[in-house]
Formats: C-alpha cells, structure tokens, sequence
C-alpha cells in the first residue's frame, strides 16, 4: 500500500514538475514576445533567460548560462521585463545576453514576461532559452540535503509531500479564482440585459419619435 502511495505521489510529482522546463523559441529583431504565468501570492518564483550561441549544443543549463564556445555578436541584445496584472515591474534589464530574476509575489495573477529584441540590419533571429520555475520548483533540495543530514528517500518523501501540498493549494486558489470568474460573468451578464435594455427602449422612443414627427408632417402637407 505504501510503495503504491509513493507511485502515486511520484507520478504527481513528475506531473507537477514537467511544468518547470525550459522552453526554446525564437524571437526576430525588432520584435517581442511575452510570456505569462499565474502565480499565487507569497510565492518564490525564478527565472533564467539568455540568447542561445548557434555554435553551442542544443540543450540549457541555466547555471551555465554566459558559458558559450563563442562570443555572442554585440547586436545580439534583449531588453527583458517581468510585470504583474496590476502594472508593477519585478525585473527590468535592458540590452542583455543573458539574466535571470527572482523575486517574492506580492500579489496573485498573471505576472508576464516580455521579451524584446534590438532591431539590427540585416534582420536576425534570436534563439531564445527561457526556464521559469515557481512555487516548490524553486526549492534547492541538495542544500536541504547537506544541512539535515537526510538520506535519498527521505528527501524524495519531503519533495513530494511538498509537491502534493503546493497541488492542494493550487487547487484551493484555481477554486477561488473560478469563483472570481463566475462573478465577473454574472456581474458582465446582468450589466449586458440591463444595457440591452436600455438600447431597446431608446430605439422604441426613437421609432416613436419618428412616427409622430411624420404624421405632423403628413398633417400638415394634408396629405391625411
């Protein structure tokens, strides 16, 4: 029953972390490209980022991120900002190669990450790794190693209880998020009949507005 439990747990676990890799796209000079993520309050989130060296393997390692075989072009420049929904900056870095940031959210929703890239001549693109962990990903495990003194598997426990606690929590806060949702579409939909009514009665005193103005005009040219 117990090695059954810990399956279980480690498929939750493989699940939840599978959303911490690195992603890899490509961004044209001149251009930008934002990337969101909803992140709860009081959450510890991290980010690395930097242009990818064509003549370096295709793989990321974000602890060796300003390690290439060879140097980048100077052209080859980003100007990065995090912001959250409500329009605060939590990193801002302007004609980088590379970078990271980390910061504590204040506040739950959306935080965004855009990246633009210096406009040059002749037109490049930029290959772009992007890792952006938050919550329990951003947790370094070997240093709770080292400092408690814990074996393997209780370390693989205490990553998973920790998993299974930020899934539960996530749950309660995508619940309470539904709820907000649910509101703003009743509050939208109530605002939306009371507007559409609104717009029928004014296009009623309209017509009936018309109606009399032709008639006094008829009236009046006798023509009834």
């Amino acid at each position: 029953m117990v090695l059954k439990f810990l399956i279980f747990l480690a498929t939750i676990h493989g699940l939840f972390t599978s959303f911490t890799e690195a992603v890899r796209f490509d961004l044209e000079s001149g251009s930008t490209k934002c990337i969101s993520e909803d992140i709860k309050s009081n959450s510890m989130t991290v980010g690395n980022y930097r242009i990818v060296n064509p003549n370096e393997p295709h793989h990321f390692h974000p602890s060796s991120a300003e390690q290439t075989h060879q140097p980048l072009p100077e052209s080859h420049k980003l100007t990065v900002r995090v912001t959250a929904t409500s329009g605060n900056s939590y990193h801002y870095a302007d004609h980088v190669q590379n970078g990271q940031f980390s910061f504590q959210a204040v506040e739950a929703g959306d935080y965004m990450t855009c990246f633009w890239a210096v406009d040059q001549t002749p037109p490049a693109t930029l290959t772009i790794d992007f890792d952006w962990k938050s919550g329990v990903a951003t947790k370094d495990w070997s240093n709770v190693a080292k400092k408690g003194s814990i074996d393997a598997m209780e370390i693989e426990v205490k990553k998973l209880y920790e998993t299974v606690t930020s899934i539960h929590e996530e749950m309660f806060y995508l619940r309470e998020r539904e709820e907000e949702m649910q509101e703003l579409n009743k509050a939208t939909n109530s605002k939306m009949g009371w507007l559409s009514l609104l717009s029928l009665m004014i296009c009623l005193s309209v017509s009936g507005m018309q109606l009399w103005h032709l008639k006094s005009f008829f009236e009046k040219k006798k023509l009834i």
